[in-house]
């Protein structure tokens, strides 16, 4: 089911009756669900987001239930960048909720403005920490997906025996991630609270620093550096040394010397689970996708094995 910008700016009126919308435009929003820009008559503009399916009206709600928490760590200074804010709901006639929020303020990261020893490369190395920081018990209070790194670990495993029986992973790629995955000493780490879906268009960028952060419906305590490979993957090692620097100056916890070695793997082995996401959904175009994405990280690594 797909919503016109009007029909969530009905929507957007139902959750808040003092608003009067004057334009309304589709955006780009999470999988599942229909978005709008919206803007007011007094000028301000505003997201509304609604579920086409139940499952993503439920990982809707839990995100935003996450967000209110997370706005009060905002508050209490404990993070250096907002999130979005649930302003109202907008109850749905086969089920769930439409969410309506403030836009967000800045700009999408942009990978080019990344300097080494740079200000905004620090500035994500700051970021990073600061949600590492966070006490995992918000994900006891929420109901969010907890692993230690034993079951985190045994989740990527089966998950790769689950990505090889397409028979769609070169074997180069299979034996590279098995042999990382068994080498135990790489998995003996503290998980934190994770956001779980970083990419460059969560993180929205204002005056060289990270303004907003987006996306936490992936939200679970897992494994640092899954965190992180989003740009191990994207940048050269004098940027990415210098956010893992700052990374962990922000950490309380002493440096994990296989971080960067795990973001590595976690980069590459998303590429299994977007393969996984497209044979579980019968998406054909996406397993088409993955499948020449898997062809080319193969190409690239050759048989080389991970090290730490």
């Amino acid at each position: 089911m797909s919503r016109s910008p009007l029909t969530l700016a009905a929507l957007a009126t139902a959750a808040i009756p003092a608003l009067a919308p004057v334009d309304a435009r589709a955006v780009s929003g999470p999988l599942g669900t229909d978005s709008a820009h919206i803007v007011d008559d007094e000028g301000r503009a505003w997201l509304i987001i609604a579920p086409q399916h139940a499952a993503a009206g439920a990982a809707l709600d839990a995100e935003a239930a996450l967000l209110e928490r997370l706005a009060q760590e905002v508050a209490a200074d404990k993070l250096p960048f907002a999130v979005l804010e649930p302003r109202g709901r907008a109850s749905l006639p086969e089920g769930g909720h439409a969410c309506i929020y403030r836009a967000p303020q800045g700009r999408e990261l942009d990978y080019g403005q990344l300097d080494p020893r740079g200000k905004l490369a620090r500035n994500l190395g700051e970021m990073l920490g600061k949600i590492h920081e966070l006490s995992p018990k918000i994900a006891d209070e929420l109901g969010l997906p907890t692993y230690d790194s034993e079951e985190y670990r045994t989740r990527c495993l089966v998950e790769l025996d689950e990505a090889a029986r397409t028979s769609h992973v070169p074997p180069n790629l299979l034996r590279r991630w098995e042999q990382a995955l068994e080498n135990v000493a790489m998995w003996r780490f503290s998980t934190v609270l994770t956001h779980g879906d970083l990419a460059a268009e969560q993180v929205l960028v204002e005056g060289g620093a990270v303004e907003t952060v987006l996306g936490w419906s992936a939200a679970a305590v897992a494994d640092p550096a899954a965190d992180l490979a989003w740009l191990i993957a994207a940048l050269p090692d004098d940027v990415t040394d210098t956010i893992i620097e700052t990374y962990a100056l922000t950490r309380s916890e002493e440096p994990d010397p296989h971080l960067q070695t795990r973001a590595i793997l976690a980069g590459e082995f998303a590429v299994a689970r977007w393969l996984l996401h497209g044979v579980r959904n019968d998406e054909a175009d996406v397993v088409t996708d993955a499948v020449q994405m898997l062809r080319e990280l193969d190409s690239d690594v050759g048989e080389e094995p991970l090290h730490s």
